[in-house]
């Protein structure tokens, strides 16, 4: 192992020297940070769950890759019945938010960060249609991705790609890959690759960090057979994109929802067990299932930094 040599040095350069090797650990020990929703609130915790602070109030909250800002949702009462939804931006090391106005409508959804932490997508809705929409970090040069022309064309649950150059998204059909002109690139019949399977409009899509694989989230054709559930069957997917063919990764008495990758062999699901009133946040390993101890309860949407 090389050493080095500081009889010769002078001072400022040791001290520049120390200081490089201190901020390279800090970088590199740097933890990685989950996000969630819990009450209509923001929070923030580390990845096992821990030391949990509550950041804003909203909905949707995606953190940045770098894990230093989280986007998420406003709600503002406008009416007796009427909302307004923005995307808003917080820095947790000074706690400064900045909310996006300079967008058509009032009605904002689902912010996902681009990969390098500059540009931001979402939904937005004019009163008519849903859109694609694309703003800078810091709030301003919005553009339309894709603009809709009517309910067929409408498009949910934007995620970027690993290289940042296009989205994945879906039209409770069919799974697309667009660019960031709104072409569309790549296309997957969610029939065939899902059988027996659905998404709706809140149906999740995460990317894993190698880009192979999409996470899904699934409304299965099943009968639940639980009496303290309403509705589908939630089930969590895995999509090869070359392959074209779907896993389930959820077996049919895990309920599992809302999942986003950890890593290429890691996911965070939302689930709740048989009696239980609210879901819980767990990690689950891949291939195979095994799920951990609850990291956070009554919970939604969770997301994490890279």
């Amino acid at each position: 192992m090389a050493r080095l040599i500081f009889d010769a040095m002078p001072p400022l350069r040791i001290l520049a020297i120390l200081l490089c090797g201190v901020l390279t650990v800090a970088a590199e020990d740097s933890p990685r940070k989950l996000a969630y929703e819990k009450d209509r609130r923001v929070w923030v915790a580390s990845i096992d769950g821990s030391g949990a602070k509550k950041i804003g109030t909203g909905l949707f909250p995606d953190i940045s890759p770098d894990g230093t800002r989280v986007a998420f949702n406003t709600e503002e009462q406008t009416g007796k019945t009427a909302w307004a939804r923005h995307i808003a931006v917080v820095e947790l090391a000074s706690g400064k938010q900045t909310v996006f106005k300079d967008v058509p409508g009032d009605n904002a959804y689902y912010p996902r960060w681009s990969p390098d932490g500059t540009h931001i997508a979402f939904t937005l809705y004019d009163g008519h249609n849903w859109h694609f929409g694309l703003i800078n970090a810091d709030g301003t040069g919005f553009k339309y991705i894709r603009k809709s022309k009517d309910a067929e064309g409408t498009l949910y649950s934007p995620c970027w790609s690993p290289d940042g150059k296009s989205l994945f998204a879906q039209d409770m059909k069919n799974i697309y890959r667009i660019g960031l002109d709104g072409a569309t690139l790549e296309q997957w019949d969610i029939k065939k690759c899902i059988p027996n399977g659905d998404m709706s409009g809140d149906g999740r899509i995460d990317v894993s960090p190698d880009g192979q694989k999409l996470l899904l989230g699934i409304d299965m054709g099943e009968e639940a057979h639980r009496k303290d559930w309403d509705g589908p069957l939630p089930a969590l997917w895995t999509l090869d994109l070359a392959a074209k063919k779907g896993t389930r990764i959820t077996p049919k008495k895990l309920f599992g929802w809302d999942g986003c990758w950890a890593d290429n062999s890691t996911v965070l699901l939302l689930s709740q067990a048989v009696g239980e009133k609210t879901a819980s946040l767990y990690k689950m390993t891949l291939p195979g299932g095994t799920t951990s101890k609850p990291l956070a309860k009554d919970v939604r949407y969770p997301t994490v930094s890279r």
